[in-house]
């Protein structure tokens, strides 16, 4: 049987991991909304109703809840792409949208501020090689087995669906989201058909 003491220990260490949670909840939304430089640890631990030494006690600095906020991204992210059928490009392309409506405008700002803060470089380095990753799976079938040309392939298949067409499409040129699905989708048709056989 539990003593007392460790009904007090459990209680802790839930509250504690709910803690966390609600602070990266609240992270996920400011981050989703703001610009990174706009979004400080005093508005995230508003934000999710506890004190600024919480915020710290959990992450130590705003690099930590970017990184915290950045795993929980990826991993909403992959769940989200991997639904679709590798070989299915309008499955593809369609979940690769669905996250850039959600998370698009983020993924820019975050981009754009890489070059001033190194955490977020580093963030989207790991987002880029995500991406690279799931191409791989999603058309692996179809591409070169040859490592330059494979890369080749690659660097373009990452080129017709990276978030700065999404954002030219949608933000810069007013598409739709069915324009700009099937924008990208003759994109990555293009460049699969460039395969030497």
């Amino acid at each position: 049987m539990k003593t007392t003491r460790a009904y007090i220990q459990s209680g802790r260490a839930e509250n504690a991991i709910a803690t966390r949670a609600r602070i990266l909840a609240a992270a996920q939304e400011l981050f989703l909304e703001k610009a990174f430089e706009d979004v400080t640890l005093a508005a995230v631990a508003k934000a999710s109703g506890v004190s600024h030494q919480t915020v710290l006690n959990h992450f130590e600095s705003k690099a930590g809840v970017v990184l915290g906020v950045a795993e929980a991204l990826a991993t909403q992210t992959d769940h989200a792409r991997n639904a679709a059928r590798p070989g299915d490009i309008g499955g593809a392309i369609a979940a690769l949208v669905t996250e850039y409506e959600r998370i698009g405008d983020a993924n820019v700002r975050w981009a754009m501020s890489g070059d001033r803060f190194p955490e977020l470089a580093a963030q989207m380095d790991v987002a880029r090689a995500g991406h690279r990753t799931w191409l791989a799976a999603m058309f692996g079938d179809r591409l070169p087995t040859e490592s330059p040309e494979r890369e080749h392939v690659l660097d373009a298949l990452h080129a017709a669906t990276d978030v700065y067409v999404w954002k030219l499409l949608r933000r810069d040129l007013g598409r739709d989201r069915a324009e700009t699905e099937k924008t990208m989708a003759d994109l990555v048709v293009g460049v699969l058909r460039g395969i030497p056989k």
